[in-house]
C-alpha cells in the first residue's frame, strides 16, 4: 500500500505561481515580438505595411525586449535559488 499523499508547501505554491507567471510573461513577449522579428528577418512589402500600422496604433517592440529579458532573468535566477535553497532535486532522466 502506497503512503498517503501530503500536500505541498505553501512556498512551493507561490514559487510555482511566480514561475508561471514569469514563463507567461515571456511568452507574451516574444509573441509580441513577432511582427517586427518578421520585418526584420524576412522584409517584404506586407510586413513593411504591417509594420507602419502598427507603428502609428503605439507597437513599440522595445517594450518586449525589455520586459521580457528582465522576467527570464527573473524566472531563471528564481528557480536556481529555489532549487539551491529548498531541498527540491531536478529530477533527471537517464
Amino acid at each position: 500500500m502506497s503512503a498517503p499523499a501530503q500536500g505541498q508547501s505553501t512556498a512551493k505554491t507561490l514559487f510555482l505561481l511566480a514561475s508561471m507567471a514569469c514563463w507567461l510573461l515571456v511568452g507574451a513577449s516574444l509573441i509580441y515580438l513577432v511582427p517586427a522579428a518578421l520585418d526584420a528577418f524576412r522584409p517584404s512589402e506586407t510586413t513593411g505595411i504591417w509594420m507602419e500600422t502598427l507603428t502609428r496604433g503605439g507597437y513599440n517592440p522595445q517594450l518586449a525586449i525589455r520586459g521580457g529579458s528582465i522576467a527570464f532573468v527573473l524566472a531563471v535566477v528564481g528557480n536556481v535559488l529555489w532549487y539551491q535553497t529548498s531541498g527540491d532535486e531536478l529530477v533527471r532522466k537517464r
